[in-house]
């Protein structure tokens, strides 16, 4: 939905500020939205004068969540009493189909909407190029070598979502059929796709071998493309190219693969194993495994200088080093704006470096340099589910938390089997939104339940007045975190806006959260 670029709606002789919820009658009276209504709302007004079914409304503004259709009901009834629709003019309903918004025209009458237009919105499966990579399977006699197929597939996932017009599944997601029996029509309807890519990998005596085969997994199951790659093992990231642009070319064609820009990869086999590790143990979030993948992001560098996905992997690094693991700030903040400048200037094309960058350019306070970067990173890699969920804190961050959610709303629709931090960033914008029902329902979820994104749970509960629960969270909180202090930790944070950060403080004092 445009939401985003729709903040300020004139209705009804009120003007509505979508971003903050915010309805302001002729006299200057204010009145507030809820988030989900203000949602609810917006996604009428980017479609103002077409039937918007309650299905659509239901996936876009809860996405994810099983609620009920009363929970629409209350949006709409909330937003009439705001913007004064008594006689259910302007938002009109169509029995047991859905909404519509009525257009005002440029005199201030309003239009009716167009009998039974439609603007649907296609889930992943109904959209015509969605598309997933199951894990390749390790076929070498070495077991060692599973990490090197793993991060190849990983590789062929975000190489294929650079493709024009791919809605590409992450590799989080895909990697749950990991050393499973799989079949691939399920598989398809699991993930919300409509083409799979599956294959195998054989490592040894400096050759590869791959098998790669794209399947239409909704027109019977048949078989789109396939072939066998037998290289040199120097030769690997030419080959995953190679892959890439013949699935390209099956689904889109030659003018499409031909458009593609391929990253800027290493020469030194050793290091790209290094790097493969590296992220393996950073994946897993861990203290002591981040440090760990560290060391190896520094040894792949030792080995080729100019690896720019190693670079951007180690300033990551070095940004949790100031901000997470309580290593010395100035050290640690300086290397990794360096690092992250320096991966950039390696790999222009690489989206995610540019999205390490923009991310340690928020926490410099360099806003505006880092939404530029944030948006190179998207026009290079738009179906990065992980660089839409980073967005999400950097838009809370910035002061826009509706923003923030439709952000994470389509992460996790690129990420359906979601990591327990997604879940996090989640409940962070919907307490920014002051959604604290919304926020406490998505930090109770058992994927992030019991990690630190605890002491949001506490806060939302706390604003909420559940105080004894609040306090029962946070102590659990901060027996697991006895290093965390409130304003020390709101130091780190960027936000913009002082209400914001002041918004948190309230929430985490509420919940008793040690000073």
């Amino acid at each position: 939905m445009n939401v985003p670029d729709m903040t300020i709606l004139p209705l009804n002789g009120r003007t509505v500020d979508l971003r903050l919820g915010l309805v302001t009658d002729a006299a200057g009276q204010v009145s507030t939205l809820r988030p989900q209504a203000a949602a609810v709302l917006g996604v009428l007004a980017s479609r103002s004068g077409t039937l918007v079914t309650k299905d659509e409304l239901m996936q876009i503004v809860w996405p994810g969540i099983a609620v009920t259709d009363d929970s629409l009901v209350q949006c709409i009834k909330e937003i009439r009493g705001a913007i004064g629709d008594d006689k259910r003019q302007i938002v009109t309903t169509v029995v047991k189909r859905g909404y519509a918004l009525r257009a005002e025209a440029p005199d201030g009458a309003l239009k009716a909407p167009a009998k039974g237009a439609v603007t649907p919105l296609m889930s992943p499966s109904e959209q015509p190029m969605s598309i997933a990579v199951l894990p390749f399977k390790n076929l070498s006699s070495d077991a060692e070598q599973e990490f090197f197929v793993d991060g190849m597939t990983e590789d062929l996932i975000t190489e294929l979502s650079k493709g024009p017009g791919l809605f590409v599944i992450a590799s989080h997601s895909c990697f749950t059929f990991k050393n499973k029996p799989t079949d691939v029509r399920q598989a398809a309807k699991d993930l919300g796709v409509r083409y799979i890519v599956e294959g195998s990998a054989r490592r040894g005596a400096g050759r590869i071998r791959i098998n790669a085969q794209l399947i239409d997994a909704h027109g019977g199951g048949g078989h789109l493309w396939a072939d066998r790659f037998d290289r040199d093992l120097a030769d690997v990231f030419a080959v995953q190219d190679e892959v890439v642009a013949c699935i390209i070319e099956a689904l889109l064609g030659r003018l499409a693969a031909s458009k593609l820009h391929g990253r800027k990869p290493t020469k030194n086999i050793e290091a790209y194993d290094l790097l493969v590790r590296g992220r393996f143990l950073w994946q897993r979030s861990m203290f002591e495994e981040g440090k760990e993948a560290r060391r190896m992001f520094e040894q792949a560098i030792a080995l080729d200088p100019d690896y720019a996905e190693a670079h951007a992997f180690l300033a990551w690094t070095h940004w949790m080093g100031w901000t997470n693991w309580f290593e010395p700030e100035d050290l640690h903040r300086r290397l990794s704006l360096e690092i992250a400048e320096r991966a950039v200037a390696l790999d222009p094309d690489d989206g995610f470096a540019h999205l390490v960058l923009g991310w340690v350019l928020e926490y410099e306070r360099k806003y505006d340099e880092s939404a530029a970067q944030i948006d190179i990173a998207l026009r290079i890699d738009p179906n990065n589910a992980d660089l839409h969920a980073m967005r999400t804190d950097l838009l809370v961050m910035d002061g826009r938390p509706l923003q923030a959610i439709e952000s994470i709303a389509r992460a996790m629709r690129l990420n359906p089997h979601s990591p327990a931090w997604y879940y996090w960033l989640k409940g962070e914008a919907e307490y920014a939104a002051r959604d604290y029902v919304g926020a406490i329902k998505t930090l109770r979820h058992e994927a992030t339940y019991g990690t630190p994104s605890r002491s949001i749970l506490a806060a939302a509960l706390a604003q909420l007045g559940h105080i004894d629960e609040a306090r029962f969270e946070a102590r659990l909180f901060m027996a697991d975190n006895p290093d965390f202090h409130i304003e020390p930790f709101l130091d780190t944070q960027p936000f913009r806006v002082q209400a914001d950060r002041d918004h948190f403080a309230e929430g985490y004092r509420k919940a008793g959260v040690r000073e």
